[in-house]
């Protein structure tokens, strides 16, 4: 498997990379991200033959088809990882909720949301191939809430790597930033930023393509990759559980295979839902892939209207905080895929320059084969909690939440629905809480209680432990300190 980069070549990088090189060096001429240069055409034969097999079976020959530049070895040690999910025979269950709704349950790893689906394996892959290069590797993760404690759990206490996690400070949710700042391996450090989301990401990419920063890592013999899903390390794994959730309707007899199903997603920074265009691509059956927001809908007007505009945008403070960003990473790779390196370099120059852009009317129908879209508000968001709770006895958080609005509106065909569980009810527990239970201002912990004993279900270990963990991480800085801490870190 090759990969290209999304905005062209610089004529100072190599025209095209293999899969190691990509996740360890993931930014590309221009600023651009690598894609793939093509993609394996899996068939009917190949899902046929997949019908009975488990996640690591599957996992395992979905790589081996896409020809990685990784030993089988590594490769089968990194999905072993799955095995300290609840259920390693089965660590995404898909679950009928109501019609013909399906909820792909991606939350069942080590920090209770799906990030955990990608970087548990990726972690492994990075540190793997950094120790035989023998050389020592600086990973960068800026979180809005969940790729952070997926990233710090994966990498704490691995040989030839450090990694800085940026956060923006009160714009995620206290298990969340418990999760954090509790981590005390000495090979992790957190930053929280005054900013949101879209500043600790801008300042990752811009620190990736910084070369003072990178010459200034080159003295200390370190060299510079990312845990976000810029990296296409995390992509590949994002397009494993589109696959085996499709297969798994199959064997619940809720669909019979060739059946085309619609997949919906919760999206922010368009990485889940980029795994399952791929998968699309590589013919698994899909209708469509349903875009679900929240209040900071950008990505429902680019695919409704075509316009991607972030003037006089600003970031929207709501329930589902993981989905609050307005610049989505992933959404250049879709573009180049659709419309090549010279379209995709001018539309996201004119993003970074004018803060918008506009696409033609045959680009947008193009687009619109693909995606369909539509954003959910708070007051609806909480009404779709307390429906699926008291209706259909499921207990979701509000990501997942904001599918159902999307479902409703977007899957007009009669085709069963599979929508994504990003994270575990435990993660935003007070915003459940008032949605159950009419319940304002309780902390977390309060929240988890009395939504246990509500619910008649137990908080998982892992989210009660972390009420009673010492904080070690407590840097907080403005945005532009944020190189001059990380070096300080590393010396």
């Amino acid at each position: 498997m090759r990969f290209i980069e999304t905005r062209g070549n610089n004529g100072k990088q190599k025209q095209e990379v293999a899969f190691s090189e990509a996740i360890l060096s993931p930014i590309s001429s221009f600023g651009g991200l690598y894609s793939p240069k093509e993609l394996p055409h899996l068939g009917y034969d190949f899902l046929q033959k997949h019908i009975n097999s488990t996640y690591k079976e599957l996992a395992f020959d979905l790589l081996n088809m896409l020809n990685i530049d990784i030993d089988a070895d590594t490769i089968k040690e990194a999905l072993d990882l799955y095995d300290k999910f609840d259920n390693p025979g089965n660590p995404v269950p898909v679950t009928h909720v109501k019609d013909k709704l399906y909820i792909s349950e991606l939350y069942h790893g080590p920090t209770r949301a799906f990030k955990d689906m990608a970087l548990q394996p990726f972690g492994y892959l990075l540190s793997s191939l950094a120790q035989k290069k023998q050389e020592n590797f600086l990973i960068l993760a800026a979180t809005s809430g969940d790729t952070g404690p997926a990233a710090l759990e994966t990498f704490k206490n691995r040989k030839n790597v450090q990694v800085v996690c940026l956060y923006p400070s009160g714009g995620t949710s206290d298990v969340q930033r418990l999760q954090m700042v509790t981590e005390d391996a000495k090979n992790l450090k957190v930053i929280g930023i005054n900013g949101v989301f879209d500043d600790a990401q801008n300042a990752l990419k811009k620190l990736l393509a910084s070369k003072d920063f990178n010459l200034a890592l080159k003295e200390k013999n370190i060299s510079l990759s990312a845990a976000n899903s810029v990296n296409f390390g995390r992509i590949i794994f994002q397009i494993i559980y589109h696959i085996y959730s499709y297969l798994e309707l199959v064997r619940q007899d809720a669909i019979k295979m060739g059946e085309k199903v619609y997949l919906d997603v919760p999206s922010g920074n368009f990485g889940n839902a980029l795994g399952g265009y791929y998968a699309m691509k590589m013919g698994l059956f899909v209708e469509k892939i349903i875009i679900a927001s929240n209040e900071n809908n950008v990505l429902t007007k680019l695919i409704k209207e075509g316009k991607y505009d972030l003037r006089d945008s600003k970031v929207i403070s709501t329930t589902s905080p993981a989905m609050d960003i307005l610049k989505s990473s992933n959404v250049e790779r879709v573009l180049f895929d659709l419309f090549g390196c010279v379209r995709t370099k001018e539309l996201m120059d004119s993003l970074d320059t004018d803060l918008y852009y506009e696409l033609t009317s045959s680009e947008l129908k193009l687009l619109q084969q693909f995606f369909d879209a539509d954003f959910c508000t708070k007051e609806e968001d909480s009404r779709y909690i307390q429906e699926a709770f008291y209706d259909n006895q499921y207990l979701m958080d509000p990501h997942t939440a904001t599918c159902f609005k999307a479902y409703e509106s977007c899957a007009d065909k009669k085709l069963a629905t599979i929508a994504y569980s990003t994270a575990e009810w435990t993660k935003f527990s007070p915003t459940i809480a008032k949605a159950l239970k009419d319940q304002d201002n309780l902390s977390d912990k309060e929240a988890l209680e009395l939504i246990s004993k509500q619910a008649e279900v137990s908080i998982p270990p892992m989210i009660r432990q972390l009420f009673t963990k010492t904080i070690v991480q407590t840097d907080v800085v403005n945005k532009e300190e944020i190189a001059k801490e990380i070096l300080g870190f590393l010396s």
